[in-house]
């Protein structure tokens, strides 16, 4: 979902974890909304004329009528890049050890912390040079996100052009590594739909089950080779 202008209602009802807002005209299904004054996160899941139907991911306790809301403008996005290694999120891709860090053990409602380490610098790598034409999935760099992985740096899907700058160096993760013809740069994250499957170009068949010797696993066949 591209961004847009906020939208901002009110409370109307809250029903255990769903939470009816008016005044959103303008709102989108799946679009991201605060709630509350605790500013809460929720998703939109129905739409009837400016009312808005809100499924919450957090606990709705003290919120009341009348309290506002505030459309993100986005739907529900992951953040994809160097430093998802070795991390634990919950279901919104919120780590875990910042939200104790900032919190203590039992996490604040409405507490919004990013996904990856926004301070920490990656040493990137190109694998390309000015000049080379590139599209979505092409790799133009690479990150040693571990002693062991190698993270290949992609051109995000839907984007297309000509590299006119590229560059090794230090990087945090929103920091530009290349520059196309068309003006966008390039950065070592990308923040994706969670709902929209990332584009392949061919799917391999699944054979054969990955057998573990562990009989309460294999019944399940969780990985086929």
């Amino acid at each position: 979902m591209e961004q847009t202008r906020s939208v901002q209602g009110i409370v109307s009802r809250v029903a255990g974890p769903t939470v009816i807002a008016r005044s959103m005209a303008g709102a989108r299904m799946g679009e991201v909304v605060r709630v509350g004054r605790a500013g809460i996160m929720g998703e939109i899941i129905r739409l009837d004329g400016d009312t808005a139907f809100i499924q919450t991911y957090e606990d709705t306790s003290g919120i009341c009528v009348g309290e506002p809301t505030e459309g993100t403008g986005e739907a529900l996005l992951v953040t994809l890049g160097p430093g998802l290694l070795g991390s634990v999120f919950d279901g919104v891709q919120r780590p875990l050890r910042t939200l104790e860090a900032k919190s203590g053990a039992f996490i604040s409602r409405g507490l919004s912390v990013p996904a990856l380490p926004p301070e920490k610098r990656w040493r990137f790598e190109p694998a390309v040079a000015p000049g080379t034409r590139v599209a979505g999935g092409d790799a133009i760099g690479r990150v040693s996100e571990t002693g062991s992985f190698v993270h290949r740096i992609l051109v995000p899907p839907g984007r297309t052009g000509t590299i006119t700058t590229i560059a090794p160096g230090e990087f945090t993760i929103d920091e530009p590594v290349a520059r196309l013809d068309t003006g966008e740069t390039l950065c070592l994250s990308q923040r994706w739909p969670a709902k929209v499957p990332r584009p392949v170009k061919r799917k391999t068949v699944s054979r054969a089950p990955f057998v573990t010797g562990q009989r309460v696993l294999d019944c399940l066949f969780p990985i086929a080779t």
